[in-house]
């Protein structure tokens, strides 16, 4: 039996804290410290006080509880750290009220990035409030898609809080980790590291008042996915793929990450990206390069809606390298294309 990060949360769930009547993930006793590689799987669990009377139970049950309900086979290691609890369902999650949409992929150099950004605009030109968060930690694209790179975050008093202030531009509030890290640096972080960093940009940010939240993910599945599930109230997932083959096997785990019912965010639909190309001095002629229908095809089987399909033209390519979105051209059949799916997205993310 494959092993994932819900499935065991999900485990820890049926262990109480004696006396509180909370089990320990309610309680906000399972840190963000989650590893699984193959079957095994590490963890901390936080105790209010020490030493606490009920830790040697609670760490037996929890173990028990991962071996009964995930998997006999799992190895777990289950390490402890003391500090007071602040349980998570004290407090509303943050952007409460707001179209919270995951922009994925199964893999990468399918275009999700571009897709992300390009939504955002369409959202905006559209008359919507919108924020744009890069979450993908170890690759932003976003200030390099948005002429940001250069953008040095500042800080800002809200009552009696200390907020990051986004970037804005085309009337989109924007946060990346490229914002804090220098173009050419790698960012070499273990996976609670790139996780807190991710949480400080979600619930520390002066976002203000938003309609539609757009997530920019990582490709694949990982601990950031885990978080963004843990941390908001995901209304629902977009999933970006191109026609070929080794894309839509990929994409088929991205669908089954969300559909999971462990997970249960809806899938709002499938974008095809790089449909077809089109050369610049033959507007109306179309090249499957990476094959045709592929992701309609894919929708079909899944009974999921194909949200769009954006054909592939030099000119996206370029005004992204040249920080300006291909949205932001109206004359241009890519920007309508985005547009259109904006549109689209407004009507199934209600």
């Amino acid at each position: 039996m494959n092993l994932y990060p819900q499935l065991i949360i999900d485990a820890l769930r049926q262990v109480k804290y004696p006396g509180s009547g909370k089990d320990i993930v309610e309680a906000g006793m399972v840190d963000d410290n989650l590893r699984i590689d193959g079957l095994k799987v590490s963890f901390s669990i936080i105790f209010p006080k020490n030493p606490d009377p009920f830790q040697k139970s609670v760490v037996k049950a929890a173990e028990a509880a991962i071996h009964t309900f995930a998997s006999k086979e799992a190895e777990v290691t289950v390490t402890v750290d003391y500090k007071p609890v602040n349980p998570q369902a004290s407090s509303p999650k943050p952007l409460a009220g707001v179209k919270i949409i995951a922009v994925s992929s199964g893999k990468g150099g399918v275009g999700k990035s571009t897709v992300a950004a390009n939504l955002a605009v369409a959202l905006s030109k559209l008359g919507y409030r919108v924020g744009l968060l890069d979450a993908d930690i170890f690759g932003p694209s976003v200030p390099t898609m948005f002429d940001l790179e250069n953008y040095q975050p500042m800080g800002e008093v809200v009552g009696d809080r200390q907020l990051i202030v986004p970037a804005e531009k085309w009337g989109i509030k924007i946060l990346s980790i490229g914002f804090f890290v220098k173009p050419e640096q790698a960012t070499v972080w273990r996976g609670p590291m790139a996780s807190n960093a991710l949480k400080q940009l979600i619930t520390e940010a002066n976002w203000g008042e938003l309609d539609y939240f757009i997530i920019d993910t990582p490709p694949g599945t990982s601990d950031i996915h885990l978080t963004l599930m843990q941390t908001l109230d995901i209304t629902g997932a977009l999933i970006v793929s191109t026609p070929q083959k080794v894309a839509l096997a990929d994409a088929r785990k991205g669908v089954d990450m969300y559909q999971n019912d462990k997970v249960n965010i809806p899938i709002l639909g499938l974008v095809e990206n790089m449909a077809w190309f089109t050369p610049a001095e033959l507007p109306d002629n179309k090249y499957y390069i990476f094959g045709r229908d592929g992701v309609k095809q894919l929708a079909d089987q899944l009974d999921l809606r194909l949200l769009g399909q954006i054909p592939l033209v030099q000119s996206v390519c370029e005004s992204g390298d040249q920080g300006q979105p291909i949205t932001l051209d109206p004359a241009n059949p890519v920007a309508q294309a985005f547009l259109s799916l904006a549109s689209t997205l407004t009507y199934v993310a209600k």
